[in-house]
């Protein structure tokens, strides 16, 4: 189910740090894109961020929840976007840091498809 616009707003504001965030709506939900990469996805008015090797360690507080998946052919894919903790919601300042650090996944990962 794609996110509420006043949620994808609120998102915006919040992350307003980063530079300029646009959402665009794909396969039901709605990708949060920085400097030309996806960092971010909201379904069902949660927030999703870019985990890669470089920072799951600090995102471990996220492995709560499952990760963003779909099913393709009976299998599970993981999209390596694990949801952000609500709380991060009440504290800005971290909150930013997780994005930060979910940008820069993203760019990582778009270097090495690039490659």
């Amino acid at each position: 189910m794609a996110a509420r616009n006043s949620f994808i707003d609120f998102l915006r504001d919040q992350i307003a740090p980063l530079g300029p965030i646009t959402p665009r709506r794909m396969f039901g939900a709605t990708g949060l894109f920085c400097e030309g990469v996806m960092f971010g996805v909201v379904a069902e008015d949660a927030l999703y961020l870019r985990v890669d090797d470089h920072n799951r360690a600090a995102f471990k507080e996220a492995e709560s929840h499952p990760p963003l998946s779909y099913e393709k052919q009976g299998r599970v894919i993981d999209l390596s976007f694990w949801r952000v903790p609500d709380r991060l919601f009440d504290e800005p300042d971290e909150l930013i840091d997780w994005a930060r650090s979910a940008l820069a996944a993203a760019h990582r990962v778009a270097g090495s498809r690039a490659r």
